[in-house]
C-alpha cells in the first residue's frame, strides 16, 4: 500500500522566505553549473508540513536525465539512525538494556583485547571492561573504520578485507571479534563498524536478517516504500549517480551496486532511499517517536536518544567539528555558537558518505534534507545547505 503523501504548505504558512528559498536554489544551480555537483534533492518541512522540495541538476550525469524528487540515493552512514531507532525498540520492549556487554548477544566478543603501542611495539591487553549496547549506539566501543586511520588496528581490518561484500553480518561480525580493540571502551568517540555489530545483534535477538527486521520494525509502518539495502530493476531508472571521477581531485568514484541484494546487509552504511522517506522518518523522531497514526517510539526515548552521551568523552569534534556531543546514533548540537554553521542547541543529524544529510532541529520545528551523490564535496556542500537553510526561516 502506498503511504498517504505528507501534508505541504506554502513556504510563507511555515515561516520559510522564498526569497531566501531562491537564493539557496540559485547557489546551488551556480554548483552544479561548474561541474563539482552532478544533482541535488533538497526538502524542508516545519510545523508537521513539507514547505520546500528541489531537484537541480541531473540524477545520471552519462545520461544525462533529469534530477527528479523521487530519485533514489546511496544513504550510507544514515543507515545507522534507522538501526538505533529499531535498536531502541527493542529496549523499549525489554528485549535489551544499553548496559548490556555485547558478548550477552556476541558471545565472541567477550573478554576483549586493546592494542597499545609502546615503543615502536605493539601489545595485547585486557580491556578495562566490555563492550556495551551504549557503546555501539554512541562509537565508544574501540572499534574502528579502517579507512580512517593508518595504526596497527586499521591494518588489520584492511588485511581481513573487513569491508568485502561476500560476506554474512554473521561473519563480519565474528571476523571483528578477532580484531584488538583501538581503545578500552567508553574512553573515546571514534566513527566505526559499531552499528554493523549493532545490526549483528539485532538479528540474533530477532531471528530475523537485518533488512527483515528494518523492514518489518521502522520502513514498512512508517511507509517508507523506497528505502532498502538494494533497488527492485523496476525502479533501477530512478537512482541517481556520482561523476566517475572526482571532480576536484580526479579519483575514480565506487559507490554501492544497488541492482542485487547484497549478503552484507550492513547496519552501517548499506541503505538507499528517496527524500519523501528520509522526511518520514526525520518527523517520526520529530513529532516525539510517531508519523500518521503509526508509534515507533516513546516521546522519551526520542528525547533520550537524541541527547549527548558522550559528556567529558573526546573524539567526536574531529567528525562534527566544535560545538556537538553525540547520543544514540545522531551528533547533538550543545550550544547556538561555537559550530561553523548557524543552528539551534539540541538540533540532531547525520548523514551519509556519498553526499546525504538530514537534521532535525526541535526548537525550530524543522527537518531539513539534502541528498546528493558527490562524496569528495559532501562537506562543503552541508555546510552551504545549513547557512542556506537557517537563512530562509523568517519567523
Amino acid at each position: 500500500m502506498t503511504p498517504a503523501s505528507l501534508p505541504t504548505a506554502r513556504p510563507a504558512d511555515i515561516g520559510l522566505s522564498e526569497d531566501a528559498l531562491r537564493r539557496l536554489s540559485t547557489a546551488f544551480t551556480r554548483e552544479i553549473a561548474s561541474k563539482r555537483l552532478p544533482g541535488m534533492v533538497a526538502l524542508l518541512a516545519r510545523r508537521d508540513r513539507v514547505g520546500f522540495v528541489e531537484s537541480l541538476g541531473v540524477r545520471d550525469p552519462k545520461s544525462g536525465a533529469a534530477m527528479t524528487p523521487e530519485s533514489i540515493f546511496r544513504i550510507y552512514s544514515m543507515t545507522k539512525t534507522i538501526v538505533s531507532v529499531a535498536t531502541m525498540m527493542l529496549l523499549e520492549e525489554g528485549r535489551l538494556l544499553l548496559g548490556d556487554p555485547l558478548s550477552k548477544f556476541l558471545p565472541a566478543f567477550a573478554k576483549p583485547k586493546v592494542a597499545v603501542e609502546t615503543g615502536g611495539s605493539v601489545e595485547l591487553v585486557p580491556a578495562a571492561r566490555e563492550i556495551t549496547i551504549q557503546d555501539l549506539l554512541r562509537h565508544t566501543s574501540g572499534l574502528v573504520y579502517e579507512f580512517r586511520g593508518t595504526g596497527p588496528v586499521y591494518q588489520r581490518y584492511v588485511e581481513a578485507n573487513i569491508s568485502r561484500r561476500d560476506q554474512t553480518n554473521a561473519d563480519h561480525a565474528a571476523t571483528l571479534a578477532t580484531m584488538p580493540l583501538n581503545f578500552h571502551p567508553g574512553t573515546r568517540w571514534e566513527y566505526s563498524r559499531s552499528t554493523d555489530v549493532l545490526g549483528r545483534v539485532l538479528e540474533v535477538i530477532e531471528g530475523k536478517p537485518l533488512g527483515t527486521v528494518l523492514t518489518e520494525r521502522v520502513l514498512r509502518p512508517l511507509g517508507m516504500v523506497d528505502t532498502g539495502f538494494h533497488v527492485p530493476a523496476s525502479e533501477l531508472h530512478r537512482v541517481a549517480q556520482a561523476f566517475d571521477k572526482d571532480p576536484d581531485t580526479g579519483e575514480v568514484v565506487t559507490l554501492l551496486d544497488p541492482r542485487e541484494p547484497p549478503m552484507f546487509q550492513s547496519g552501517g552504511g548499506g541503505l538507499f532511499s528517496t527524500a519523501q522517506d528520509v522526511a518520514r522518518f526525520a518527523l517520526m523522531l520529530l513529532n516525539g517517536g510517531a508519523l500518521d497514526g503509526v508509534r515507533l517510539l516513546g516521546p522519551k526515548t526520542v528525547e533520550f536518544m537524541t541527547a549527548d552521551h558522550l559528556g567529558s568523552i573526546p573524539g567526536v569534534e574531529v567528525m562534527t567539528g566544535p560545538g556537538f556531543g553525540f547520543g544514540l546514533g545522531f551528533a547533538v548540537r550543545l550550544a547556538d555558537g561555537l559550530a561553523t554553521s548557524p543552528g539551534s542547541a539540541g538540533l540532531y543529524y547525520w548523514g551519509g558518505i556519498a553526499g546525504t544529510v538530514f537534521w532535525v532541529d526541535p526548537r525550530e520545528d524543522l527537518v531539513a534534507i539534502l541528498l546528493t551523490q558527490a562524496p569528495g564535496q559532501r562537506e562543503y556542500y552541508r555546510s552551504l545547505f545549513r547557512n542556506l537553510v537557517y537563512a530562509s526561516l523568517a519567523e
